[in-house]
C-alpha cells in the first residue's frame, strides 16, 4: 500500500498513512487520498478505493494529524450518572436520538471478573465517541470507555478481587501514560484465534505498549494471580469505541475514520490512566457491573 498526505482543509487535520483493515467486513482501501479541496471529495475518493475484504490478516488504519487543539484539562462535565451496588457513580448514555432500550444487545456470553483501565478524557471525547457510534448504528452501548488489562478471572470471589484491587496503588502509584494512539482498527474477532476471547465486531483506538506498560501489567497479574501466571506477550492495548454482533454488524470503518478526523483529540493526545476498575463481566454486556474503582487521578 502507498501513503500520501493531504493539505489542511475545512477544519480537517492533515492526514497521512491511511491504512484500512483488510479483514473488516465492509471496507478495504488499496490506496489513499491526496490533494482534495473539500470533505466531499475526500469521502468520494475513499469510497472509490473501497473493495470487499479479500484477506484474513488484519491491518491497522493509521492516521497522523497535525494542527491539534491544546489539551483540555481533565474535568467533571456533569454527565448523567447511575450508581452501582458498590456506590460508584458512572456515566450513563449521553442524550441521543435512539434510547438504549431500542439498540441491539451484544449476544456473546462473557465470563468472570475483569480489570479495566479508564483513560483520561479531553472534553469527554472517548465517552462521546462510544455514544456516537452506538446511537448512529443502533448498536450495543459500551457501558464505560476502557482498556482491558485482565479479562475473565474465575479463581477469585468478588470480595477477594475487590480487596486486591484496593491495594493496587501501593504497587503501582500511577499507571504509565499511553502515547498517542498508533491508529484505528476495525475488525471481527473469532473466539479461539490468538488473543481473541469472543465473537464480536469492534472498532478501536489502537494503543502501543512499552517496557513500562509491560512491567505494570506483570505487577497487576501477580497481584491477582500470584507469582505463577500466564498472559499474552506483548500486550496489545486498545480502547474500543464500538461493538456489534458479527451477524448483524453495522459498524463502518469509513465512519470511524471520518469521526476521528473531525475529533482530532482521539488520535492526537497522550493519555494518563485516570482509574483502574473491577467489573463483573459474567453474561451479556447488558449484565456487566462495576464492582470497584481506584482512581489514579482525582
Amino acid at each position: 500500500m502507498s501513503s500520501t498526505t493531504t493539505d489542511q482543509m475545512d477544519g480537517l487535520p492533515v492526514v497521512s498513512k491511511l491504512y484500512l483493515s483488510s479483514s473488516c467486513p465492509e471496507l478495504k482501501a488499496e490506496s489513499v487520498i491526496s490533494d482534495f479541496s473539500d470533505t466531499e471529495e475526500i469521502l468520494s475518493e475513499i469510497e472509490r478505493v473501497v473493495t470487499p475484504p479479500i484477506q484474513e490478516e488484519q491491518e491497522e488504519f493509521i492516521i497522523e494529524s497535525t494542527s491539534l487543539p491544546s489539551p483540555i484539562p481533565l474535568s467533571r462535565i456533569g454527565l448523567p450518572t447511575t450508581t452501582t451496588t458498590a456506590g460508584l457513580a458512572i456515566p450513563t448514555a449521553l442524550p441521543s436520538s435512539s434510547p438504549l432500550s431500542s439498540r441491539r444487545s451484544l449476544e456473546w456470553q462473557f465470563k468472570g471478573l475483569t480489570v479495566w483501565l479508564e483513560l483520561e478524557e479531553f472534553d469527554n471525547d472517548l465517552t462521546r465517541a462510544v455514544e456516537y457510534f452506538s446511537s448512529k448504528h443502533n448498536s450495543p452501548f459500551i457501558p464505560q470507555s476502557h482498556t482491558t488489562a485482565i479479562y475473565g478471572m474465575e479463581h477469585l470471589s468478588i470480595e477477594e478481587a475487590r480487596a486486591r484491587l484496593r491495594t493496587v496503588r501501593d504497587l503501582i502509584p500511577q499507571w504509565p501514560t499511553f502515547a498517542k494512539p498508533t491508529g484505528i482498527t476495525s475488525d471481527i474477532a473469532q473466539c479461539g484465534r490468538p488473543g481473541q476471547v469472543c465473537d464480536i465486531a469492534w472498532s478501536e483506538l489502537t494503543l502501543a505498549t512499552n517496557p513500562q506498560h509491560e512491567a505494570a501489567l506483570d505487577i497487576l497479574y501477580e497481584l491477582f494471580y500470584g507469582s505463577v501466571y500466564h498472559r499474552d506477550r506483548p500486550w496489545k492495548p486498545h480502547n474500543s469505541v464500538a461493538y456489534d454482533n458479527p451477524e448483524t454488524n453495522h459498524l463502518s470503518l469509513l465512519d470511524t475514520i471520518m469521526y476521528a478526523s473531525q475529533n482530532p483529540s482521539l488520535l492526537g493526545m497522550e493519555r494518563r490512566v485516570a482509574a483502574i476498575a473491577l467489573w463483573s463481566t459474567v453474561g451479556k454486556m447488558g449484565d456487566w457491573e462495576c464492582l470497584e474503582r481506584v482512581r489514579f487521578i482525582d
